[in-house]
């Protein structure tokens, strides 16, 4: 089950960095009114590296913190009631566990999300910029404001 555990940790962190990446691109376009066209309109694309900003979030250490203890506590309330069941039970069982395991992380991360789209929005606007994408999907150009995302993050 540890190992099990470190594994879907792993999982975890990927999806939500993939649905972070999948929102900050949702609201930048949806900010700016027509997309990437009226980017020239207000005048710059900036881009993020959401992973770092991520690792370096003020609430980091505390959602991880209480993920760990969720995943304790689910490992330890299945091992104990899965006891006295068959395959097929405990096989579900552990399904209906990791769904608990996926609603408690979101829960966790939502917040932190928000606190970056916010600061992220802030800070575009402090800068004129109209769109802000991901640096993993820019090939060329866009102005770097992870820094300065950071920096909001952390002065809150």
């Amino acid at each position: 089950m540890l190992k099990l555990k470190e594994k879907n940790v792993k999982l975890f962190s990927i999806i939500i960095g993939l649905m972070f990446i999948g929102s900050v691109v949702a609201i930048a376009l949806t900010q700016s009114g027509a997309g990437v066209a009226s980017a020239a309109d207000k005048g710059a694309v900036g881009v993020i590296d959401t992973r770092q900003i991520m690792s370096q979030h003020p609430d980091r250490q505390n959602v991880e913190s209480q993920m760990q203890a969720a995943v304790e506590e689910v490992k330890k309330d299945f091992d104990e009631k899965s006891q006295g069941m068959n395959d097929q039970e405990k096989a579900d069982y552990y399904q209906q566990s990791q769904q608990r395991l996926m609603q408690k992380q979101q829960e966790l991360i939502e917040p932190v999300e928000q606190s970056v789209k916010d600061a992220v929005k802030k800070v575009a606007d402090t800068k004129g910029i109209g769109v802000v994408l991901d640096k993993s999907v820019v090939v060329y150009g866009g102005q770097d404001i992870t820094q300065d995302v950071i920096t909001k993050l952390n002065k809150k």
